[in-house]
């Protein structure tokens, strides 16, 4: 396919990873042992904006923290898989419990634990700083970083060709 726009069309499905993705990569060990992740906010304006229109959204992560959890739930992601040691099981079981094919999903993910589901779905992304066997398997690659604003960057293309990203939701977050 000459353009990857055009799997764009067949989109219903958003799934990320977190770390390095919806975060660039870098911890603050807390005193307490949590660790603690800086996000964007047009990111998270981005997912908010795609859940309030209907797209199925979900996170599948390696990473656990409370912070992580409150920062998914601020957001109102539906879908949380977090601690997750193999993502293409929780993939498959994601697709099949919701009823969906890998054409209409698309992922971003960074490293190499996201490698066996960015080769799997119908529209595989990933960050601009995304390691180099990412890199090679995805259909975009952001020209964002990670944790800042990539996320953004994929739903606002998937949104935009599907005529949604301008609407009545789009002005309240």
């Amino acid at each position: 396919m000459s353009n990857y726009k055009e799997l764009l069309t067949d989109v219903n499905t958003f799934i990320f990873d977190y770390d390095g993705v919806l975060t660039n990569g870098s911890l603050w060990i807390m005193p307490d042992g949590d660790p603690v992740r800086m996000g964007n906010v047009k990111d998270g304006y981005a997912i908010q904006h795609a859940v309030k229109n209907g797209y199925n959204v979900a996170i599948i992560s390696g990473g656990r923290s409370k912070s992580m959890e409150h920062r998914l739930a601020m957001l109102k992601v539906p879908h949380v898989y977090l601690g997750v040691e193999h993502k293409i099981q929780v993939y498959n079981k994601f697709l099949e419990e919701n009823n969906l094919t890998d054409r209409n999903v698309l992922y971003m993910g960074d490293d190499i634990p996201d490698f066996e589901v960015l080769k799997k779905v119908g529209v595989a992304c990933c960050p601009a700083d995304a390691v180099y066997e990412i890199r090679s398997v995805c259909d975009y690659i952001s020209h964002q970083n990670g944790g800042q604003g990539c996320v953004r960057d994929v739903i606002e293309q998937v949104m935009k060709v599907q005529g949604k990203w301008m609407n009545d939701s789009s002005f309240k977050w």
